[in-house]
């Protein structure tokens, strides 16, 4: 008979299902398809509220219009980044690109400009000067891939609202891949607290996003916008680092990480083991633009062991000491092929200060193709487990909402959809 394989990612959290195994890991109205100094005031919020759909599948997607006559792109949602890019160049791997030839009003920055000397300071990698005394920029991601070119600026449109001279990345080369989906999206739509990134430029104190766990769609909301169909939401503070640090962050979306339950037992874990460390290490991320969620060494391992003791005679464990899948996934369980319907799984809540998100049942399984290794020193709670959670990012009050609802029927009320 075949069965199904499940494993346990090395530094996640959730039970996937891959193919043929399952895994408990170890990262105004637009239609659009679909990672701490102190928290900086947004100048100039706009009172214009816009919403997005947008689709999911490995990445959450939107598209917009950019440049002079608009060209559509798409580009990834990643609140764990800043800076917003897009392809510049066609390639073999890359379908979707921006033409900046085409466009009347792109413009690009020199080196000498406050713009690349000054509003670059929270990048990964300093801003430089190319042979043609143009700003370049170099951005590095936690999957060790890489993708650099030109600061420039467009005109970047969502609906009825225009922003002239966004500030961007014009991309010539880097991140190449072989994947369809990735291969339709044009770039990355940073969304963190950065100066350079997204929602700082377009000037909205408020965003939420909405990701439906019963089909690939969701919702965007850029503003503030009253839902009288919405749960209260509960919020908890993001956490300020006043002095720079090697490991922290500081323009993430950190939260604080206080403890783990699985079912009903919480993790016997001191409170130190969430708290970031003297140099920065062990802060917990809200990121958008990671799948799953990762959590630090000891933090993983009292939740594995923990959810193998509450699974003991629900799940058969693999037994095979040298099947650790793609690297990362160091506990699988085996279950019958011919087997409909899972049995009832412990529910794991990720405890934060004045909030929680309990994952159960299908957020709790993953279909994967395919997983990205490499190696963390921070928290991140990844996209798949945001799912059917009400995200809200509060800029202008510092602090991140979360309440359960079906995404699906949010997109339904509000009257969008991919």
């Amino acid at each position: 008979m075949s069965s199904f394989l499940f494993s346990l990612l090395r530094l996640t959290i959730f039970l996937l299902i891959f193919h043929s195994k399952l895994c408990f890991p170890s990262k105004q109205t637009l239609l659009l398809p679909l990672k701490i100094q102190t928290v900086r005031r947004v100048s100039s919020p706009t009172a214009t509220t816009s919403k997005l759909p947008f689709h999911h599948n490995v990445s959450l997607t939107v598209s917009l219009r950019v440049g002079s006559p608009p060209q559509n792109v798409t580009m990834v949602l990643d609140t764990g980044s800043e800076l917003s890019w897009l392809h510049c160049n066609k390639s073999q791997n890359v379908n979707s690109f921006f033409n900046p030839l085409a466009s009347s009003s792109y413009s690009t920055i020199p080196c000498s400009s406050s713009v690349c000397t000054t509003r670059t300071r929270d990048l990964p990698i300093p801003a430089s000067c190319d042979s043609k005394k143009l700003c370049h920029v170099s951005i590095s991601y936690a999957d060790l891939t890489s993708i650099e070119g030109k600061l420039a600026t467009e005109t970047m449109s969502m609906g009825s609202l225009t922003k002239p001279g966004f500030i961007f990345g014009c991309m010539d080369s880097g991140i190449s891949t072989s994947s369809d989906e990735d291969s339709r999206t044009t770039g990355l739509m940073g969304m963190n607290l950065g100066s350079l990134s997204f929602v700082t430029q377009m000037g909205f104190p408020k965003f939420s996003y909405c990701i439906s766990g019963f089909d690939s769609s969701g919702v965007l909301i850029f503003g503030d916008v009253k839902l009288s169909w919405l749960k209260p939401l509960n919020y908890t503070p993001m956490v300020k680092m006043s002095k720079p640090l090697p490991y922290f962050d500081r323009v993430a979306y950190s939260v604080q990480l206080e403890g783990i339950k699985v079912g009903s037992k919480l993790l016997n874990l001191p409170k130190s083991y969430f708290v970031p460390d003297h140099t920065g290490a062990g802060q917990t991320m809200v990121d958008s633009g990671t799948q799953f969620t990762f959590l630090m060494g000891p933090v993983y391992s009292a939740l594995r062991n923990e959810f193998l003791q509450q699974t003991k005679g629900i799940l058969r464990v693999l037994d095979d000491p040298n099947f650790v899948f793609q690297g990362a996934m160091d506990l699988c369980y085996l279950v019958e092929s011919t087997r409909r319907n899972l049995p009832e799984l412990p529910v794991v809540s990720l405890l934060f200060t004045g909030a929680q998100i309990s994952v159960s049942g299908p957020r709790l399984l993953y279909q994967v193709p395919g997983m990205v290794k490499g190696g963390i020193e921070t928290f991140v709670i990844g996209h798949h487990h945001q799912q059917n959670v009400w995200m809200e990012f509060d800029l202008a009050k510092s602090r991140v909402g979360f309440t359960e609802f079906r995404c699906d029927i949010a997109s339904k009320k509000l009257g969008i959809g991919v």
